[in-house]
């Protein structure tokens, strides 16, 4: 499969050239490097066989029509199946957005190699018992809104009427830049499918940390994705002259809002499993001679277990309260995301692990930290989930890699997946 996992290398060199920003890998919700890596991607679909569409928050959707149904396994190009079997639909995918600077790995392997693998099956003549569909998610990091999932949610008919109320730092909001989408005109979505029709959806992703490295494996199965909260907190005091007035009467909302940064660090130390971050922050009026009147910045909190994570953010409220009233500063903090743990679907996830050992000789199971797609699409069909060994664990950075031996498995168990499901489908 040497030539498969040099095209998806390629593939990922070009795409991860696409950016809103000269000489770093920036791609947001419905920018216009958005539209072109849509366009990109597009064309690598149809030369695998997929008919492609684009959705209405900007998902872009290839779709790989069964034309031939058996009951004994993948049929050959030609062959005809002894009887017809309802046909479902395999979700494959991932997002196509990226942070700012980021790496060329996080996202886009997850759309590009299912592209390779059904390519690869074309190649052999194979086609499979149901449908599939590859999902570029047009939004999952949240960088432009500070709120994740816009993709996801609005392929699963989850997207809020209060999300689109968020605006971005040019004061444009979501519904504004999706009715700019589709030509002055947007709806609320409806679920791209109904659940009984689904046989489920498989993420690909780089692991984003150092477990498998350590263990030396290529690849590992996700057993659950941690559950995550997200906030934007405005913190408001009074601005002043900063060579005039005391200390003892400043309302500095830039301290209020660092104090608290480090007490949330401190209660995330002390609860095992918790992480939390304080990762934007933006300063009001931010000039060198002026007491900081207004700062807003954003939160995130996740920990596999909800039951903790809910326990950790109370007392977070708590800790902003005191330092509210001790400051006499205000502040509000809608949410602006909240997502359950997320355990990933035993059938499917037996599935993989199944492939992994084929390929791999050995399979292992991780709890992501991270939050994916995943989370969102568990409302519309059962979930599984493959990490790709990254060197070093890193990710969200220029330098994130995986190494062409490490994708190569990780195709091969898609392949057998796919072939393996199709059996199990046909019996």
């Amino acid at each position: 499969m040497a030539n498969a996992v040099q095209q998806l290398v390629r593939m990922l060199d070009e795409l991860g050239r696409v950016t809103d920003e000269p000489g770093r890998l920036t791609r947001t919700f419905l920018s216009p490097a958005m539209r072109r890596a849509n366009k990109l991607v597009a064309s690598w679909m149809k030369e695998a066989g997929l008919q492609v569409r684009e959705d209405s928050v900007g998902n872009l959707i290839g779709r790989l029509e069964t034309k031939t149904v058996g009951r004994t396994g993948p049929v050959r190009r030609g062959g005809a199946g002894r009887s017809a079997l309802p046909r479902k639909t395999l979700l494959l995918g991932s997002h196509l957005d990226t942070v700012r600077d980021a790496g060329k790995y996080d996202g886009p392997l997850g759309v590009l190699l299912p592209i390779v693998a059904l390519g690869e099956l074309r190649r052999r003549g194979v086609t499979l018992p149901f449908h599939v569909e590859v999902l570029g998610f047009s939004e999952e990091e949240g960088v432009r809104f500070s709120s994740a999932y816009l993709g996801s949610e609005g392929y699963t008919g989850r997207l809020k009427k209060n999300t689109l109320k968020l605006r971005d730092v040019d004061g444009v909001s979501v519904g504004e830049a999706l009715k700019q989408h589709n030509d002055g005109r947007f709806t609320l979505p409806q679920p791209a499918h109904s659940r009984s029709n689904l046989l489920g959806y498989l993420e690909i992703h780089i692991e984003q940390g150092p477990v498998l490295e350590a263990k030396k494996l290529a690849v590992g199965v996700v057993s659950a994705i941690a559950g995550q909260s997200r906030f934007k907190l405005t913190w408001t005091g009074k601005a002043g002259h900063a060579g005039t007035t005391p200390m003892a009467l400043r309302r500095d909302a830039l301290a209020g809002a660092a104090e608290f940064t480090l007490g949330v660090e401190a209660i995330a130390r002390r609860t095992p499993g918790l992480v939390a971050t304080v990762g934007s922050l933006t300063v009001s009026s931010g000039a060198a001679n002026v007491i900081p009147g207004e700062v807003v910045h954003t939160l995130d909190v996740r920990h596999a277990d909800d039951r903790v994570r809910r326990q950790a953010l109370m007392a977070i409220g708590r800790l902003a309260t005191q330092i509210a009233g001790r400051r006499k500063l205000t502040r509000v903090w809608p949410r602006t995301q909240e997502n359950g743990a997320v355990a990933c679907s035993p059938q499917l996830t037996a599935r993989l692990e199944r492939s992994v050992r084929a390929v791999q000789g050995k399979s292992i199971s991780l709890v992501s930290g991270a939050g994916h797609d995943g989370v969102v699409m568990s409302a519309l069909a059962p979930v599984a989930m493959l990490f790709v060994r990254c060197r070093d664990g890193l990710s969200h950075h220029p330098d994130e890699y995986a190494a062409p031996k490490d994708l190569d498995v990780a195709l091969r168990v898609m392949v057998d997946f796919l072939t393996r499901l199709a059996g199990d489908y046909c019996e």
